[in-house]
């Protein structure tokens, strides 16, 4: 099946057509009064792409279109709430315990109720896309966030607080698929997927400090803190509308044209697709690995290292600062590498780090190892998404990898859920023996994605699968030509 070439090529090769062969419209409605104000915004400029020509697609740069500079730096906003968000609850736990007089396995019900969330995520992100644009997700998704963080200020039941976390669950997955599958298919993937994620460990960094210092030093509830993301997340909504506001449905149907039948299509082939449930339950994986150890780190360090509040508190905090420096720092050795390669190596030093966590009784080692663990696990998610772009076609890159990142992000509701189960009977300590099962489960499941571990071994392994596809078409269509001719040929037509 032939893949959809982005609309916009047409206006880079419009140059090298013959002046007399009519150009067919191109992006009509930029050619309007409402649109002709973006036209120059969202065209990709010809001498920043290499090779223009009709025979390799041009990819985005986060600066190239000018626009794609604010919208990428809005995506890094974002994606520092989305860190605040996540690895708060994880920080705030104990305090919560204390608060609402609640045992392990009920107070761990606040992980598990944004895997909802997480699923109609996965579901809508296409359906937005082609109806809104990437402007329906840059407003419901601040929109959802604002709203959890205001009732969460007022410190309902407990029973409201994993419904209220279920929006934002549903904000993070909506920008989760839509971000990551918008910049895994630029130019310098694997750096700019490094920095996104490098902004969630920054954020993911933050809150368990700022959290832990207003309940510890500043003597203040633990819903103090959300008075913080409330205004954090109104100046999101601001910037991701003025940034994304001209990101309609309509241009984004131009840029990928499709009909609703050919969308649901294009959504089945995804689901139907083997490297997209690879990539899927690989990031579940992850993502149940990272937050499972950056909720209950500040718990097992306090109960099983028996640290104080304040010093628990920044064994979190430098479990994020890993993460963060790790997407930033290997996000660049890892396309060096090879992202499989590399990926693997990552997976096999994060299982040695783990047993050293778990079998080493000290405070200071356990610390330091947290934070290790946290730098060699952190180029996890963006390369997953990075091989995703390169095995699969650019036609289900929005439908496959949004259903893998929402997927994947259900990890971080069941995973640590099942963490505080199991804690509430055998102690938080099988909190490690849980983590090291089930990174060795995901290096497994690494392995099986096709390409080997050599460094072009991916784009080796789809331009197979595409011949071995051209091919099939091609006898396919030769056959019913084939079959056509005969026919004429027995009813005497020429």
């Amino acid at each position: 099946m032939p893949e959809t070439r982005p609309a916009v090529l047409d206006i880079v090769q419009s140059s090298e057509k013959p002046a007399d062969t009519p150009s067919p419209p191109v992006l009509a409605e930029h050619d309007t009064k409402e649109f002709g104000s973006i036209a120059a915004e969202d065209t990709i400029e010809s001498h920043d792409v290499p090779g223009s020509s009709s025979s390799s697609p041009a990819l985005e740069r986060w600066n190239n279109p000018r626009i794609n500079m604010h919208r990428y730096f809005t995506a890094l906003y974002s994606f520092i709430i989305m860190g605040m968000n996540d690895a708060a609850t994880g920080a705030l736990i104990p305090y919560l315990e204390i608060y609402y007089n609640l045992d392990y396995t009920v107070i761990s019900v606040i992980f598990i109720a944004p895997v909802i969330a997480y699923i109609f995520a996965a579901l809508l992100n296409n359906r937005i896309h082609m109806r809104f644009g990437q402007r329906g997700v840059a407003i419901i998704s601040p929109l959802c966030r604002i709203v959890a963080y205001i009732v969460t200020c007022f410190h309902p039941p407990y029973p409201v607080l994993p419904i209220i976390f279920t929006l934002a669950g549903f904000a993070n997955g909506l920008e989760d698929g839509g971000w990551n599958a918008w910049i895994g298919n630029m130019q310098n993937a694997n750096e700019c997927l490094g920095f996104l994620h490098g902004a969630y460990g920054l954020g993911a960094t933050l809150s368990p400090l700022i959290a832990t210092s207003m309940v510890t030093k500043g003597n203040l509830q633990w819903y103090s803190f959300y008075y913080v993301m409330v205004g954090l997340a109104a100046v999101e909504f601001l910037c991701c509308f003025l940034s994304f506001r001209t990101a309609t449905g309509e241009v984004h149907r131009a840029k990928n044209p499709m009909t609703e039948t050919s969308e649901k299509s294009h959504t089945r082939e995804a689901m139907l697709n083997p490297i997209t449930w690879v990539c899927a339950i690989f990031l579940l994986g992850y993502v149940g690995v990272e937050v499972s150890l950056g909720g209950w780190v500040v718990t097992f360090m306090l109960r099983v290292r028996r640290g104080d509040p304040w010093a628990s508190g920044l064994v979190a905090t430098g479990f994020w600062l890993g993460i963060t420096v790790g997407r930033i720092v290997l996000g660049f050795a890892t396309g060096k590498i090879g992202e499989k390669a590399a990926i693997a190596i990552y997976l096999v030093l994060s299982m040695a780090l783990e047993l050293c966590f778990w079998l080493i009784p000290s405070f200071v080692a356990s610390a330091i190892f947290a934070g290790w663990l946290g730098f060699f696990l952190a180029p996890l998610f963006p390369a997953a998404i990075v091989v995703a772009t390169k095995l699969l076609p650019p036609r289900l890159h929005v439908s496959a990898i949004g259903f893998a990142a929402a997927f994947g992000g259900g990890g971080a509701a069941l995973f640590p859920f099942a963490v505080g189960a199991i804690a509430q009977v055998k102690g938080v300590q099988v909190l490690q023996p849980i983590v090291l099962a089930f990174l060795a489960m995901i290096l497994a499941l690494w392995s099986l994605l096709p390409g080997g571990f050599r460094k072009k071994g991916l784009e080796e392994a789809r331009q197979a699968r595409e011949n071995r596809t051209d091919r099939t078409e091609e006898g396919h269509r030769r056959g019913i030509l084939g079959s056509f001719r005969n026919l004429r040929e027995k009813i005497g037509i020429a």
